[in-house]
C-alpha cells in the first residue's frame, strides 16, 4: 500500500514539474501563431483565434537567416567534434597514465570550473585580437583585427573545457586495469589502445558531453555578439535582436524564429537521449 501511494505521489510531482517546465514553451508557441492585433488585444488566450503559420515564413524572410543558421551550424559542429576529441584524450591521460604532477595538473583543470567565463572574456578577446599574422596583424599582433569576425575566433575559446575533461576522466577511471594489461600484451600502444578500445566504449559519456557542448555553443550569445562585426558572421542567437527596434518588439516573429532555432537542440537531444543519462551517471559515480 505504501509503495502504491509513493508511486502516485511521485507521478503527480513529475506531472507538475513537466507542466511547469512546458508552460513557457506552450506560451512561446502560442505567441508565434498569433497576429500582432491578437497579441496586443485585451483578451488573452493560449489558443490563437487564427493560426498564423505565415509568421514562420515572414520571420525567416525578414533577414539572411540561411546565413545565420549556417554560421551557427559550422561553429557548433566544429566545437562539438573537436572538443569531444580533446576532452576524451585528456580525460584518458589523467585516468589511465601515471606521470609526474598529474594530480596537480588535474587540480588546475578543476580550478577552471570555478572561474566564471565572464572573468576570462576580456583576456581571451585580447589574445584573439592580437593573434599574429592574421587579418593585417604583424608578427607582434599589431595593426589588424586578428581573429575578430572570423569562425576561428568564435570556435577556439570553446574547443576544450574543464568540465569535459573531468567528466571523461571520471568515466575512464572506472575501467579495470586489466584492460590496459591486455592491450599491452596484444601490442597496443597508448594511442592505439585509446582509439581501438577506450573510444568505442565511450559512447555514453561522449553522447552526454556532446549534447551539453552542442547546446551550450548553439545557445551562446555573448561571445558571438562581441566577435561578429559583420552581418554575414552573425549567429542565430545574435540575429534574434533583429526583431527589436526603437519603437517595438515584434514578439510573434521573434517567438517563431526562437522555435525554429530551438528545433536543432531538440533533434540532437532526441538522437542522443538513450546515452545521455547513462553517461552523466557513469561520469558522476565512478572514480
Amino acid at each position: 500500500m505504501g509503495e502504491k501511494i509513493f508511486r502516485i505521489v511521485s507521478g503527480l510531482i513529475a506531472l507538475i514539474v513537466v507542466l511547469v517546465v512546458a508552460f513557457p514553451f506552450v506560451v512561446m508557441l502560442s505567441i508565434s501563431l498569433q497576429s500582432r492585433a491578437e497579441l496586443f488585444s485585451t483578451s488573452a488566450s493560449l489558443i490563437p483565434e487564427k493560426w498564423m503559420f505565415s509568421n514562420y515564413v515572414e520571420a525567416f524572410k525578414s533577414a539572411n537567416w540561411g546565413r545565420y543558421f549556417l554560421n551557427s551550424f559550422v561553429i557548433t559542429a566544429v566545437v562539438t567534434v573537436v572538443s569531444l576529441v580533446i576532452n576524451s584524450m585528456a580525460g584518458y591521460v589523467f585516468a589511465r597514465i601515471r606521470f609526474r604532477f598529474s594530480k596537480v595538473l588535474f587540480l588546475v583543470i578543476l580550478a577552471g570550473m570555478m572561474i566564471p567565463p565572464q572573468v576570462t572574456m576580456i583576456p581571451v578577446f585580447s589574445m584573439l585580437r592580437g593573434f599574429p599574422l592574421v587579418n593585417g596583424n604583424d608578427i607582434l599582433g599589431n595593426g589588424g583585427s586578428g581573429l575578430i569576425n572570423t569562425y576561428a575566433g568564435m570556435i577556439l575559446p570553446f574547443i576544450a573545457g574543464s568540465f569535459g575533461v573531468f567528466l571523461c576522466r571520471q568515466y575512464y577511471v572506472g575501467f579495470p586495469r586489466e584492460l590496459d594489461d591486455a592491450a599491452t600484451v596484444d601490442g597496443c600502444g597508448r594511442v592505439r589502445a585509446f582509439f581501438r578500445i577506450y573510444l568505442p566504449l565511450s559512447k555514453p559519456v561522449l553522447a552526454s558531453l556532446g549534447v551539453l557542448k552542442f547546446t551550450g555553443t548553439w545557445n551562446e550569445y555573448t561571445w558571438p555578439l562581441i566577435m561578429a562585426r559583420s552581418d554575414s558572421m552573425k549567429t542565430v542567437q545574435v540575429a534574434l535582436t533583429l526583431f527589436r527596434n526603437e519603437s517595438e518588439i515584434r514578439w510573434n516573429l521573434m517567438m517563431a524564429a526562437t522555435i525554429m532555432i530551438s528545433l536543432a537542440v531538440y533533434i540532437v537531444f532526441g538522437c542522443a537521449q538513450k546515452h545521455f543519462v547513462n553517461g552523466i551517471l557513469a561520469g558522476s559515480i565512478k572514480g
